[in-house]
């Protein structure tokens, strides 16, 4: 009686479920569910992150069967022991912060956008054909978009 039950969703889709009271805090659930490891782990709950360690789960309106968020922090890690970092796995870009593939959508966008610009503008260079597949192209990208985005 007086227990919680929460969902603790990881970046993997895996689940786990945690029994608590209501009356315990941030600071003991991170205890109670990763023992050793509650400074890598940031919970998050309705889009906030939980950092105040002394809130109680009632205070936060965590009920029975909440979901909170868990992600284990790589910052925090350094401090416990580990085996000796081996390097980088592959080659990386100096200057570039993030890779190739996460400027493929706004590149894309930016292609068809040019192609609208050019086929409203300059309409006699465009056939019925060409018209059509821009349609169909522009049609397949955001399905596409929405399809890998909109989760």
């Amino acid at each position: 009686p007086g227990l919680i039950k929460i969902r603790l969703k990881f970046l993997n889709d895996t689940e786990e479920v945690a029994v608590a009271r209501p009356e315990d805090t941030v600071g003991i659930l991170k205890s109670k569910c990763f023992p050793g490891q509650e400074s890598q782990m940031k919970l998050i709950y309705r889009g906030q992150l939980l950092q105040d360690q002394a809130r109680t789960l009632r205070s936060l309106r965590i009920t029975d069967n909440c979901v909170i968020h868990c992600h284990r922090s790589r910052g925090a890690a350094a401090a416990t022991p580990a085996l000796p970092d081996p390097g980088p796995a592959g080659p990386t870009t100096p200057g570039l912060p993030m890779g190739g593939g996460t400027l493929m959508v706004p590149t894309v966008m930016v292609v068809l956008a040019l192609g609208w610009y050019f086929r409203i503008n300059y309409r006699q260079l465009f056939t019925a054909p060409a018209t059509v597949s821009l349609i169909g192209v522009t049609v397949l990208v955001t399905f596409l978009a929405f399809g890998v985005y909109g989760q």
